[in-house]
């Protein structure tokens, strides 16, 4: 075998590799169940989190932690299932579909449309922590413009 081939199936890099799988399973189910604290400890304090249905992008714990509490507060039983991960250097990927519910009013009465679509996030992950993180889904599909527009005055871009 050559080098290269010893070096992707050395127990050594499959752990490290497996390590940055379970970082981003774990991250995802924490913030599936609504622990955005325990999500975002997981980010290094030089980091960029990317949602690029939104055009947002937070370097900022605090604005991170923010527009996470007001997506939980516009779609509140929202579940992240995840369907696969994927690790290559020092990333790891999540293919996901997001379930919800969003409320809209419709005259007098009040509307539950569900929502279900599938999305993927990327994870770069140095040192046990999150150094840049992206989502990618469909902004239609999504109905979260409501939520963009509370931070559309924070792009950070």
């Amino acid at each position: 075998m050559n080098m290269i081939t010893d070096i992707f199936k050395s127990e050594t890099f499959q752990t490290e590799a497996k390590a940055r799988s379970d970082i981003l399973d774990s991250m995802l189910a924490a913030l599936s169940k609504g622990k955005i604290t325990e999500f975002v400890e997981r980010f290094g304090d030089d980091f960029k989190f990317t949602d690029h249905a939104l055009s947002l992008e937070f370097t900022d714990k605090g604005r991170l932690i923010e527009f996470l509490k007001k997506s939980r507060e516009l779609f509140p039983d929202t579940v992240v299932e995840v369907r696969s991960t994927f690790e290559s250097k020092d990333y790891a990927s999540a293919e996901w579909t997001l379930t919800a519910t969003e409320t809209a009013g419709y005259g007098s009465m009040q509307l539950r449309l569900p929502i279900s679509l599938p999305g993927v996030s990327v994870a770069q992950i140095r040192n046990d922590r999150v150094v840049r993180w992206s989502d990618y889904y469909d902004q239609a599909k999504s109905h979260r413009m409501s939520l963009a527009a509370h931070f559309i005055d924070w792009i950070e871009l």
